[in-house]
């Protein structure tokens, strides 16, 4: 514990965005740098509980309060190991991450909470500027092989547990270019892609190959896979989208939030030079009130979008922790991210019903609704007399996702699913063919990223295990979905 009063001398002190007007110029991110004082002084207010609830509340079981206190004292290599030790990627949950530590802070039951996820950034540029990050080459070699599929933060931390514990990786990726929704899913004012490219030069420094514009199941075939390889990690996640099938859903100008984002960054990325489908002086409805929803609305605001709204089925969240999410659950409560604080009109509690046009939308047909539950389910009921109608040039679907897509792959490796059409596994992360395991959303289901990494890491201790009959990797998770057996 750097300062044992570190909590009463110090408010919680987040990073400045930049201004609004400036930031919707560029694609940059939108903090500014956070001051090196600013940083101690936070790092001093954790308390160093005697049982840190922080460790419990993140899925990676980051030794927040040892690197906490390292901060503090300026001891920067010491903390980019003992963060290091947990977590492959804190570069991109530093970013990504919601931080659910933070709502399990002890310091958050009658205070703010400390900055963990700022003081993890800090951690880990510092140490990137300082050359404190080095491709850590396995001593010895294995002589086995493993192919993982897909290269989103599940299967870039079982690649790279993996590859440093000598065995030989090789990752497939289905895209142009490595990184998953890392690379095409997530804006680049919220993680620019600098950063993910380089993690993967490191990655390829220690010797995980990676092949691009490889759609397992159709070329190579799985079979190639199961043949070539001494075990299969299927990494590929869930991104299966919902959909919307309502009365005008085959109307141009409504499209996926996952078909929209995607072109978006490849124009940052100097691919094309204009996106096939812009906001650009569009009034524009987003469709999801998550995540994916606020990248869409950061999107559009930087393509001149004329107007926007967004939609969220559910009723407005309270402005602090609801009672049904006690500390350290994570808090039902209103939040605003940069995009929101951005512009555009958020509605709740509202349904759409119908699109309208002719040949392409002009607007949604829409009626409030409110939150029951019935049989433990919850039902929206429509509230009579609330009928509204909203302009709309374009419409975006960011309703989620239903799991992984149904592809060629997973026919052709007979792999089982769970009633949720996820890919099954059992304790062992292990599916119901022998030497095919699965770690991620496509087992899991939609989830968040420093999950993903979690069961990526643990995936490899499984894997290392079967392939030479025990391990010393760590384990943090076990899986959480149904077994197959």
């Amino acid at each position: 514990m750097g300062d044992i009063k570190g909590f009463l001398k110090h408010g919680r002190r987040m990073p400045t965005r930049r201004s609004v007007p400036v930031r919707l110029l560029d694609w940059k991110e939108v903090y500014e740098e956070f001051p090196s004082q600013d940083l101690r002084d936070q790092a001093s207010r954790c308390m160093d509980c005697g049982i840190p609830f922080c460790n419990g509340g993140c899925p990676l079981g980051n030794l927040i309060p040892d690197w906490n206190d390292l901060v503090h004292r300026g001891n920067w290599q010491e903390a980019i190991d003992r963060l290091h030790a947990t977590n492959n990627f804190p570069e991109f949950t530093g970013r990504l991450c919601p931080a659910p530590c933070e709502a399990a802070c002890v310091l958050g039951i009658n205070a703010d909470p400390v900055t963990i996820k700022q003081v993890e950034l800090e951690i880990i540029e510092r140490a990137w500027r300082k050359g404190l990050v080095a491709p850590i080459l396995p001593t010895t070699v294995t002589g086995k092989r493993v192919a993982v599929v897909g290269s989103g933060p599940a299967g870039l931390a079982a690649a790279q547990q993996l590859t440093r514990a000598g065995h030989g990786v090789t990752v497939y990726e289905r895209a142009d270019r490595i990184g998953g929704l890392l690379r095409y899913g997530i804006p680049e004012f919220k993680m620019e892609k600098r950063f993910l490219d380089r993690r993967i030069a490191q990655m390829q420094e220690e010797g995980t190959v990676f092949v691009v514009d490889a759609d397992v199941g159709v070329d190579p075939a799985a079979d190639e896979l199961m043949e070539g390889f001494d075990a299969v990690v299927l990494a590929a996640g869930a991104t299966q989208w919902r959909d919307l099938p309502i009365p005008g859903r085959d109307l141009d100008g409504i499209h996926q939030a996952m078909e929209f984002l995607p072109m978006a960054n490849r124009v940052q990325a100097g691919d094309i030079e204009e996106p096939p489908v812009s906001a650009s002086g569009k009034h524009v409805i987003i469709i999801g009130g998550g995540d994916t929803g606020a990248d869409c609305l950061g999107t559009v605001h930087r393509q001149g979008a004329a107007s926007v709204h967004q939609f969220e089925i559910m009723p407005r969240p309270p402005d602090t922790r609801a009672d049904s999410t006690p500390w350290p659950t994570w808090p039902l409560m209103y939040r605003v991210s940069s995009a929101h604080e951005e512009g555009g009109v958020r509605e709740f509690a509202i349904n759409t019903e119908e699109f309208v046009g002719n040949g392409r939308v002009r607007a949604l047909r829409t009626h409030q609704v409110d939150l029951s539950f019935r049989d433990g389910r919850m039902s929206f009921d429509m509230i009579a007399g609330t009928d509204r109608e909203f302009r709309a040039d374009l419409v975006l679907l960011a309703l989620g996702f239903t799991g992984p897509e149904r592809s060629p792959m997973l026919e052709q490796l007979g792999v089982a699913t769970t009633p949720r059409g996820n890919v099954a596994r059992n304790r062992s992360w292990s599916t119901d063919v022998e030497g095919v395991f699965v770690a991620g959303d496509m087992g899991r289901g939609q989830s968040l990223i420093v999950w993903a990494i979690a069961e990526g890491r643990a995936c490899a201790a499984s894997v290392d295990a079967f392939l030479m009959g025990g391990t010393t990797m760590p384990a943090p998770v076990t899986p959480t979905d149904m077994p197959w057996r």
